[in-house]
């Protein structure tokens, strides 16, 4: 079985194909913003444009606009391959990133989540959330996240305000999202958003 990962909730646009476990492409850059124009060419680069019979989408939480673009591409492929569409949480790959550079570590994840806040959630050492995400500013994240390790692109801001530990900067990626637990994915497509979107849908839209 082939898998198609997307993960487009943060600056990084990255995409992995695998063919089974093995990695048959993959593609990752930090853009800041530009994804809708960037991730289509990335998938058509893919060996056979991608196809793929699932597809791993990040739900967020990240950017409001980040984050739908990634499901849509995801919904059309899905529609257009006859492919099985699965949602994953943005801040348990990073968690999974995190994990590679520190084995059998707990980590708390902390990432940017805009107007001075951010995304902050504890796991344990299986990767599994111990908490819900919550959006804070980092004086409140240094104390809501317990583990010495602090995986993510606001992992620096909330070492600082905590006093202690180890930052990890890093970014959510592709190519990393087999190692999710069964447990992450989910078949509700609903985005995380962690926060109110910064836009407000029209009345009567459906988000």
């Amino acid at each position: 079985m082939r898998t198609l990962a997307i993960e487009t909730a943060t600056e990084a646009c990255s995409v992995a194909l695998f063919d089974g476990t093995e990695l048959a492409g993959s593609h990752h850059e930090v853009l800041g913003r530009g994804h809708a124009e960037r991730l289509i060419p990335i998938i058509a680069d893919m060996p056979d444009k991608g196809r793929a019979d699932r597809i791993l989408v990040s739900l967020g939480p990240g950017s409001f606009t980040g984050v739908r673009i990634g499901l849509a591409a995801a919904r059309a492929l899905g529609l257009a391959w006859r492919a099985q569409v699965l949602g994953y949480p943005t801040l348990a790959l990073v968690n999974a990133v995190a994990r590679r550079c520190y084995p059998d570590k707990c980590c708390s994840v902390a990432m940017r989540a805009g107007h001075g806040e951010v995304f902050a959630q504890n796991f344990d050492a299986a990767g599994m959330a111990q908490d819900e995400v919550q959006s804070l500013v980092p004086e409140q994240a240094a104390r809501q996240l317990i583990h010495p390790i602090i995986a993510g692109t606001a992992a620096e801001a909330v070492q600082f305000a905590r006093g202690h530990g180890i930052a990890a900067p890093m970014h959510p990626d592709a190519r990393l999202v087999l190692t999710l637990a069964d447990q992450h994915l989910t078949k509700s497509l609903s985005a995380i958003y962690g926060r109110p979107p910064d836009a407000k849908l029209p009345a009567g839209t459906e988000a």
